[in-house]
This record gives C-alpha cells, sequence and structure tokens, in this order.
C-alpha cells in the first residue's frame, strides 16, 4: 500500500487518473491533481470528500495545462508552498488523434506530441531539481501505452509520441541512478476512458479505469521499472514483435484495410 506520500498527479479529471487521485488519497496520501479544468478536478475532490468522510487522504486541486510552460511553474511553485518537496510525480495526460489514409499533418503531429512528450518533460524538469535533493527516494511515473510495442494503424501519431516517452523516460531512469530517483513506465492497453470513446474499431481486453488504477498502484508500490496491463494483449503485441514479417506483411495490412 502506498501512504503518507506527497504526490502530483497530472491529467486527474477523468479516466485513469482520475481513479488514481481518489485510490490514492483514499489511503492516507496528499494528492496534488493537475488538469486544464478546475471544475473537473473539484469534482473529484467533492467525490473523495463522499466516499472517505474521516479519512486522512486529502486531494488539492490546481489548474495546469502542461503545455503551457508559465502554468507548470507557477503549479510547481503552489505545490511547493502547499507541501515542500514531492515524493511522487505521476504524469497521466494525454491526447489522441488518428491518421485517416496516410494522410500525414504535421499540425496533428504538433498536437499530440505537444501534450504527450513535451507536456511530459515540461512537468518533470519543473519538479527534478527538488527530486534531486531529496532523501525520500522520489519516483516519477510516466504513463504512456502498448500501442508503442508495434506499428498499429492510423497511430503514426499517438504511436509514436508514446514511444518517445518510452525512449525518454528510460534513458532518464539511467541519469537519474546517481540521484537515488526512480522512474517507473505505465504501458496500458485500451482502457475505457473518454479518450478511447470515440475509438471506431476494436479494442481487445478492455479495461475499467479502475481496474487500470489499481494495476498502476501495484507496480508503483513495488516501484517497478515498467508496468504493462493487461497481460494477454502486452504478451500479443510482443509476440507480434518477435515476427516483424508476419505483423507487417500479413497482420497489420488487414487491420489498415478493415479501418478504411
Amino acid at each position: 500500500m502506498i501512504t503518507n506520500k506527497k504526490i502530483w498527479l497530472i491529467g486527474a479529471g477523468s479516466g485513469i487518473g482520475r481513479e488514481l487521485a481518489l485510490k490514492l488519497a483514499g489511503t492516507g496520501n496528499t494528492v496534488i491533481i493537475s488538469g486544464r479544468t478546475l471544475g473537473t478536478l473539484e469534482q473529484v475532490a467533492s467525490e473523495l470528500a463522499a466516499r472517505n468522510p474521516t479519512g486522512e487522504g486529502k486531494i488539492q486541486p490546481l489548474v495546469c495545462d502542461v503545455t503551457r510552460d508559465d502554468q507548470v511553474t507557477e503549479v510547481r511553485n503552489e505545490i511547493e508552498q502547499l507541501t515542500g518537496a514531492l515524493d511522487m510525480l505521476i504524469f497521466c495526460a494525454g491526447t489522441c488523434e488518428y491518421v485517416d489514409d496516410a494522410e500525414l499533418s504535421t499540425d496533428l503531429f504538433r498536437r499530440v506530441y505537444e501534450v504527450n512528450v513535451f507536456g511530459m518533460v515540461n512537468a518533470i524538469a519543473a519538479v527534478l531539481p527538488a527530486m534531486k535533493q531529496s532523501d525520500s527516494a522520489p519516483l516519477i511515473v510516466g504513463v504512456a501505452s502498448l500501442s508503442a510495442v508495434v506499428g498499429l494503424p492510423r497511430a503514426e501519431a499517438y504511436g509514436s509520441s508514446k514511444a518517445a516517452a518510452i525512449y525518454f523516460l528510460e534513458s532518464l531512469r539511467l541519469d537519474l541512478h546517481k540521484h537515488n530517483v526512480d522512474v517507473s513506465v505505465v504501458n496500458p492497453g485500451f482502457v475505457e476512458t473518454p479518450m478511447t470513446a470515440s475509438n471506431d474499431f476494436p479494442m481487445p481486453f478492455l479495461m475499467q479505469p479502475s481496474q487500470a488504477a489499481d494495476c498502476i498502484i501495484e507496480g508503483i508500490a513495488k516501484r517497478k521499472r515498467t508496468i504493462n496491463f493487461p497481460r494477454r494483449l502486452t504478451w500479443t503485441l510482443k509476440l507480434a514483435s518477435l515476427f516483424p514479417s508476419l505483423w507487417y506483411g500479413v497482420i497489420g495490412p488487414r487491420l489498415a484495410k478493415r479501418d478504411n
């Protein structure tokens, strides 16, 4: 169980982030939640009060758009005043846009990368100096995706942004080892969230946000390097990556044709 930690959770307004906030606060942690809409964040805080009126946990909403450097810095300063040094940063914000019929748009790619990659860099860069000086062995948790295991139809922007996030986090882990700061990479499969609600294709092994949050909490409690779920989808995609000729020559193209 994770308890008595000071956590900044970004992307907590809905989906996996919302469930993480409620579950972590429910076990006695102080969770600063961020997103772009104050009303949505306040609803999460209100739900904790309804679920756990006498609990020790706390949720503090702070609006933050991770694509804006100035807002990230302002929120970092507010967090330092509220809690001092953080024990954990969980970056759960994300966006997805699909590419139709290989019609590439640099604007689309920029929108996706601005949140999924540069937003993550912004948030981590803001808290890293203090984490390096901490004696509490802080943990950085970045949510990426199993979509980065193999190329998937229409996922040129989303999948590549998640692959970039994974590489960034794994490289960062190496450079932070001497500072006693850990990094965990979370790779979910399909989870029923507002982001996946518009998907117009089958989503195998679809999970609920509460299930996904449980997997993440179990993994970060053990300070696992990589947290992949669900297992069946993880192994299916990893198996596909071992046979690239079969995936890219036979199976993948059939999936792409079905999308058209």
